[in-house]
């Protein structure tokens, strides 16, 4: 069995976070584990506390997985601090850790802030250029790039500016645009896009967290960088348009179990 691990905050309501990225990895076949960067509590409507873990004691999770079940794949979610940016930064290099996907988290669906001041800066510097590909929002494309983006031509830009800074790719997520829900990869000077129709369904809390530990599951399992993020893409929309709830219970991740064995979902 294929591993990856996951290093990311603690979702206390089961639907973001570490929760998310082990239902996920484990609905891919691929054998889950965690490095925990904080405790949130928090649900579907807000986070109402955050407590994090020391750099030390995260150093301490990484040695234990990494001397003992190598990762196929990391998914980089939550890193609210920049001690706790620099010590993931350091044992990635330490280990030599491959097929890393950062989702850099630096608001929840909710709108509460999840990044310190100073950590988004140095995620950008010392963990994008560690990655296989980099998973933002609009908004946080926006951030990134200190550009303005309202188009799909904004957003190649944007994507465009942060993989030529980085050296890595960039996947931009549409979700946040006001036509569709495309999404945008930025790779060795390419552009590809991945189409999707906006799904009205009002449970998007983790969505993000989903599609990025998908992403790196299938990286884990030895795909190629876009067939992994095809794949991903349509494990999540399929089941927001099956109107399941992925942030509340293993129902829905259950349901799409089954169509990942029925090979439904590619």
């Amino acid at each position: 069995m294929k591993t990856a691990l996951s290093i990311a905050g603690s979702d206390s309501s089961g639907g973001a976070g570490i929760q998310a990225d082990i239902k996920t990895m484990t609905m891919h076949g691929v054998f889950a584990m965690t490095a925990v960067t904080a405790l949130t509590a928090q649900n579907t409507t807000g986070v109402r506390a955050v407590l994090e873990s020391t750099p030390e004691f995260l150093g301490q999770q990484l040695d234990a997985v990494f001397e003992d079940i190598r990762p196929d794949a990391v998914k980089i979610g939550m890193v609210s601090s920049p001690e706790l940016v620099r010590m993931i930064a350091q044992k990635l290099r330490q280990y030599g850790a491959e097929h890393i996907v950062v989702d850099p988290v630096l608001v929840a669906t909710s709108g509460s802030a999840l990044a310190a001041e100073g950590a988004a800066a140095l995620i950008r510097e010392l963990l994008f250029p560690l990655a296989q590909v980099v998973t933002p929002n609009i908004p946080e494309a926006e951030a990134f790039s200190g550009m303005t983006i309202r188009s799909r031509s904004d957003m190649e830009k944007a994507a465009e500016y942060i993989g030529l800074e980085s050296g890595c790719a960039v996947l931009c997520k549409g979700g946040h645009s006001v036509s569709d829900a495309s999404d945008l990869l930025y790779e060795n000077g390419t552009f590809t896009w991945f189409e999707g129709k906006r799904i009205d369904n009002p449970n998007t809390h983790g969505t993000g967290c989903t599609l990025s530990s998908a992403i790196a599951s299938n990286l884990a399992k030895g795909c190629d960088l876009k067939t992994s993020i095809e794949r991903a893409k349509a494990y999540l929309s399929q089941a927001l348009a099956a109107m399941l709830d992925l942030g509340h219970g293993s129902g829905p991740l259950n349901h799409m179990a089954g169509m990942q064995e029925t090979g439904e979902s590619r």
